[in-house]
């Protein structure tokens, strides 16, 4: 991991109008990507930006703007009788919860350990608007708001498939920790999620209503995607007509069901000659899968022709280089990934999972959807487009849907509703 950053106390400079974007840290997946792209176009339009985290670290710290405060949510010992009476004066509807016995309220206690650092943010700093990023961030968010006496506008995001998420875990399958988000997202400014699929589940999973609901695209294509796609690459990682590469990307998980896709790849590989790049770091809550997952190639005979090299800080070199990308995940709230591919002219791949994939192939327009954990249809649709590819221009122009500008466009509507002047001369 990547040491943290230091950074200045965070005071808003020569009035300009301050985000605090509310998540744990830097680590390598979609939803911090799409975070920091975010913070990009929001200091291009002349806002102040902070990060506050939990933790100050991960792959992606290099790649915070340079303009952009990290602010660390340092840790406080949690007095539970103060701490109980701080979440009723925050959310008073909570009683109930907060009646329950100390070993029942555990599951808040990395929250409550947050909240007097988070209430000394909120008053020093005085953010116009906050957005959080995961689920505890938008219940830390929507309580210290209250209780830091801040006027701050708060959105809080859903970034996944909360109904299938929450098989495996997770804040939204603790019946408590469901009562207390349901009752903070109907308290917050705004409910943003990242896809239509994403909201409609939402809606229907926590009993919110679907007006309530707004789908923001994330920031997607910057405008330093296509330098990235051209930097240089091992020419070992690059396909060629005798051997074309077939590549994923993403944390070695259950959720992204990967064994699938190096089952698909064996029947492939049975039939042409063919490589597999699976790029992505082990997965934190389940290490014994990644473990399984490595050893599958060499269970199934095709070693010598997968490569699972890790994380990548840059993927998308490898995306412009690979003949087709694909994605086999279970959910997925909007994958920044296929959008990646798309815009570095890369066919695509997937399968039909619970949320946003339809929305991004326009239905299989751009690219064939497959039934989830189906390898034998998997291959015969990257067979498919490896013999038969679509154009490159084509699947750009469906990229750019998901451009920076769009989202960064909408975040300031949402953000700043009443169409006021930002200080970089933009209108909200």
């Amino acid at each position: 991991m990547l040491a943290a950053r230091a950074t200045a106390d965070p005071t808003t400079p020569d009035g300009a109008r301050r985000v605090a974007i509310v998540m744990h840290g830097f680590s390598g997946g979609g939803m911090e990507r799409s975070m920091l792209q975010l913070a990009e176009g929001l200091i291009a339009h002349g806002l102040a930006v902070d990060f506050v985290v939990s933790r100050a670290d991960g792959e992606l710290l290099d790649q915070v703007p340079p303009l952009a405060r990290i602010v660390p949510l340092t840790k406080r010992p949690v007095f539970w009788m103060p701490a109980r009476a701080r979440v009723l004066i925050a959310h008073p509807s909570a009683w109930r919860s907060m009646l329950k016995p100390r070993h029942k309220l555990k599951v808040l206690k990395p929250l409550l350990r947050w909240m007097p650092c988070m209430i000394d943010y909120l008053r020093r700093a005085r953010p116009d608007a906050i957005l959080a990023a995961e689920p505890l961030y938008n219940l830390l968010v929507i309580w210290t708001r209250r209780l830091g006496s801040s006027g701050s506008r708060a959105l809080v995001s859903e970034r996944t498939i909360v109904s299938q998420h929450m098989k495996g875990g997770g804040p939204w399958s603790d019946r408590m920790l469901y009562d207390l988000l349901r009752g903070a997202y109907l308290r917050a400014d705004a409910i943003v999620t990242v896809s239509d699929g994403a909201a409609d589940d939402l809606s229907a999973y926590a009993d919110l209503p679907r007006e309530r609901i707004t789908t923001i695209y994330n920031p997607v294509v910057g405008p330093d995607l296509h330098d990235k796609a051209r930097e240089p690459l091992d020419r070992h990682w690059c396909a060629t007509p005798e051997s074309p590469v077939i590549l994923a990307a993403g944390r070695l998980g259950p959720e992204k069901d990967f064994g699938t896709l190096i089952r698909a790849f064996a029947r492939v590989r049975a039939r042409r000659p063919a490589r597999l790049i699976i790029l992505g770091a082990d997965s934190l809550t389940a290490p014994e899968h990644s473990v399984e997952l490595r050893a599958l190639p060499n269970a199934l005979g095709i070693a010598d022709d997968v490569m699972m090299p890790g994380f990548a800080p840059n993927p998308l070199a490898f995306m412009a280089r690979a003949s087709v990308f694909v994605l086999t995940s279970l959910y997925e709230g909007l994958p920044g990934v296929v959008i990646q591919a798309l815009a570095c002219g890369c066919p695509v791949v997937s399968t039909d999972c619970p949320g946003g994939l339809r929305e991004i192939l326009d239905g299989g327009r751009f690219g064939p959807l497959v039934p989830v954990g189906d390898d034998a249809a998997l291959a015969g649709a990257i067979e498919d487009v490896l013999d038969d590819p679509p154009a490159a221009e084509d699947l750009r122009s469906r990229a750019a849907l998901f451009s920076m500008d769009r989202a960064v466009d909408h975040y300031l509507r949402v953000l700043f509703p009443r169409g006021e002047k930002l200080s970089g001369g933009a209108t909200a």
